[in-house]
């Protein structure tokens, strides 16, 4: 785990260390989500958060008929 000191701007600004953008792949101008448990600021980019989103999905859903997208979208055009 690597930490660096920051200041937070009279804006309520924080910058991000560039070294930090780059071990995720943040860019400019990209989409993060930002959360609060307890007293600790989490930073995850978009595609971590639904990429785990998506395996959570898997897990809970495998092995259980008519649960994957394919047979949600059969039963739509059934019923349409």
């Amino acid at each position: 785990m690597k930490s660096v000191r920051a200041k937070v701007t009279e804006s309520g600004r924080l910058s991000l260390p560039a070294e930090f953008r780059k071990a995720v792949g943040l860019e400019r101008g990209d989409d993060v989500v930002v959360e609060l448990t307890g007293n600790e600021i989490r930073v995850r980019t978009v595609g971590e958060v639904v990429a785990r989103a998506q395996e959570l999905s898997r897990r809970l859903l495998a092995g259980k008929p008519g649960a994957s997208v394919d047979d949600f979208l059969a039963e739509r055009r059934r019923e349409a």
